[in-house]
């Protein structure tokens, strides 16, 4: 398969990077900025370039893995090409496309950063189509790079996006603040890492509900005044603290 990547940014890099790795040929590269393009072009050893005039026309697909209120602009400026165009975002519907007659979403339900390697073996591609063509050419690029691929539309697409930004995000921030804490009484964020494995660890083998702990699901109000007290100085993370609480209550109480 023949692959153009327009951006270079954690997205397109993890995906450029597994396709190269699958045997496939990455032929372009594009950023807006040339030094960008030009990084993830020379670790897969293609072309850069910032001029859309020079896009190669003979992918089979083109994949749009830019920020999501630049892709329908971006879009709409490709030349008309004969391969599928598809974009990799969680939150953007598919009509953002619709100005290219193949076109779809490959969305990688994954957290990405440049300098961690992931393997996509068992990473959700999550797709959607404009035909059964494309779809099937979005099917065999998924089965290239990952054993789980999942036809999801724009609508439900939006559902998995937010509640991945509960779920990781949102998480991922929960732990910053758990280290701002740590490091602000002089702890080691270390001693925490083995409680965040096992709390992720449990959910792999049960709903979330029914493995919930801390004093909030035990309507412990003495241990959660004492938190509070703790946080005097922090009125931002009382407010956070107060609000979880009173979520895991209403959710178990």
């Amino acid at each position: 398969m023949k692959i153009v990547f327009l951006g270079s940014g954690n997205v397109a890099t993890h995906l450029a990077l597994a396709f190269k790795a699958a045997g496939q040929e990455i032929l372009q590269v594009w950023s807006n900025t040339e030094a960008n393009a030009q990084a993830l072009a020379q670790r897969v050893g293609c072309v850069a370039i910032s001029d859309l005039s020079t896009l190669d026309l003979g992918a089979d697909l083109y994949v749009i893995a830019i920020k999501d209120e630049a892709i329908a602009e971006l879009a709409a400026a490709l030349p008309s090409v004969a391969g599928v165009v598809a974009h990799t975002s969680g939150a953007t519907s598919i009509e953002a496309l619709n100005s290219h007659k193949h076109h779809g979403v490959f969305y990688p339900l994954q957290t990405f950063s440049k300098q961690k390697n992931i393997d996509l073996s068992d990473t959700p591609l999550c797709l959607e189509a404009s035909d059964a063509e494309t779809m099937s050419l979005l099917q065999d690029a998924a089965m290239l790079i990952s054993t789980a691929s999942f036809q999801v539309d724009s609508e439900k697409r939006k559902v998995l996006h937010l509640s991945a930004v509960f779920a990781c995000n949102f998480s991922n921030h929960l732990y910053q603040l758990g280290y701002s804490i740590m490091q602000q009484h002089g702890l080691d964020f270390e001693i925490l890492k083995p409680l965040i494995m096992e709390t992720a660890r449990k959910v792999q083998d049960a709903v979330p509900f029914d493995v919930q702990t801390g004093p909030a699901v035990r309507g412990d109000e003495e241990t959660m005044a004492n938190h509070l007290q703790l946080l005097e100085v922090r009125p931002d993370l009382q407010d956070i603290y107060k609000t979880l609480s009173e979520s895991i209550k209403k959710t178990h109480l």
